[in-house]
């Protein structure tokens, strides 16, 4: 590790706040409460400071990322922020030609289907994304005792999109690469662990407290192919950011018989998305794990009496574990009400004050 990165691995001024806390699975005053996508279309302010700014020229420029960073901070008082980006960043910072389509998502010009196009990955460094230092730096002075985390996208679903080309409801593209040519697709992921282990680590060496890797297609998977042609590569990624000390989340969606897998790759922390109670997710995790998750974000259209009703039931099922971070089993969706996650937070801490 460098010098620099050592300088990081002190206490920072969010050591003690009710996230960490819960996230290395230490006694908390509250539960911590933070959304996926907490920063984003269902906020007014979002919208309005990202007219006319494409998504990727918004991840681009410190000073929107801060502000987007700090709105639903500043309006739910939610114990954590999430840096601003979007998971094909990286691939754009090392020369991959693609967009992020408005109703569509990545879309990729070139897909990667052969060896000679897996030549187009090279390493990233961290002078290709200056523009994600300085933003950190700018939040970590803003944020004071509020954690930051830090995220990137898992080498499946990266490869996923780079492979498909964009979105894509079956993986076809993806599952006849994996099965079909097993090394090409073993060399794929690994490099794509290298650029999210780079990626992460200059978001951590710049100060954020917690990582995050979203795997957010995974869940297409059967837990064998998971093991055998997923679970080296992401843990890859962390292992190589393991001796910072800053806890480790994973995420996916529809992952709920690939939990205890996920938690094996090397996560301090388990995302559960809705699909399964906290408890059973707990069971299926194991012991020495965080949980974090998991109400499904839908509930948020049901009015107040509903939301609060069916997160008393993910607190209840929470009751028992180790160590419980409050969020959605997804993201927020982009027509939610910003009020209604406001109310979430406040009955969470009120309901869990300890």
């Amino acid at each position: 590790m460098s010098e620099r990165s050592q300088l990081q691995t002190g206490p920072t001024a969010a050591h003690d706040s009710a996230f960490l806390r819960a996230c290395r699975r230490e006694p908390v005053p509250h539960t911590p409460v933070w959304f996926m996508r907490q920063a984003g279309r269902s906020l007014p302010e979002y919208r309005k400071v990202r007219e006319g700014t494409a998504m990727l020229e918004s991840c681009m420029r410190p000073d929107l990322v801060t502000e987007i960073t700090l709105q639903p901070v500043r309006r739910h008082n939610v114990d954590a922020a999430i840096f601003f980006s979007d998971i094909v960043v990286p691939l754009k910072a090392i020369g991959v030609d693609l967009d992020i389509k408005p109703g569509v998502g990545p879309v990729v010009a070139q897909p990667i289907r052969s060896r000679a196009d897996l030549e187009r990955l090279r390493p990233l460094d961290a002078d290709d994304v200056t523009y994600v230092t300085e933003a950190i730096g700018m939040l970590t002075a803003e944020l004071g005792t509020t954690p930051l985390i830090g995220f990137a996208g898992a080498p499946f679903t990266l490869a996923s999109y780079l492979v498909e080309g964009g979105p894509s409801r079956n993986h076809e593209h993806t599952k006849a690469l994996m099965y079909g040519d097993p090394q090409l697709w073993a060399d794929l992921l690994d490099r794509l662990a290298d650029i999210t282990a780079a990626f992460l680590k200059v978001q951590i060496e710049a100060g954020a407290s917690a990582v995050q890797l979203f795997d957010s297609w995974v869940g297409a998977l059967a837990p064998a192919d998971y093991r055998r042609s997923v679970m080296p590569a992401s843990a890859k990624v962390f292992d190589a950011v393991a001796d910072y000390g800053v806890p480790r989340i994973h995420f996916g969606v529809g992952t709920g018989e690939l939990l205890g897998l996920m938690g094996e790759a090397g996560a301090d922390v388990v995302g559960v998305d809705w699909r399964i109670p906290m408890d059973e997710a707990a069971r299926r995790v194991g012991p020495g794990k965080a949980l974090q998750g998991n109400l499904d974000p839908a509930v948020l259209f049901a009015g107040p009496e509903a939301v609060e009703s069916k997160a008393r039931e993910v607190l209840d099922a929470a009751a028992k574990l180790e160590g419980h971070v409050f969020n959605l089993g997804h993201g927020v969706l982009p027509t939610t009400d910003p009020d209604a996650l406001t109310r979430l937070v406040e009955y969470v801490h009120e309901q869990t004050a300890r």
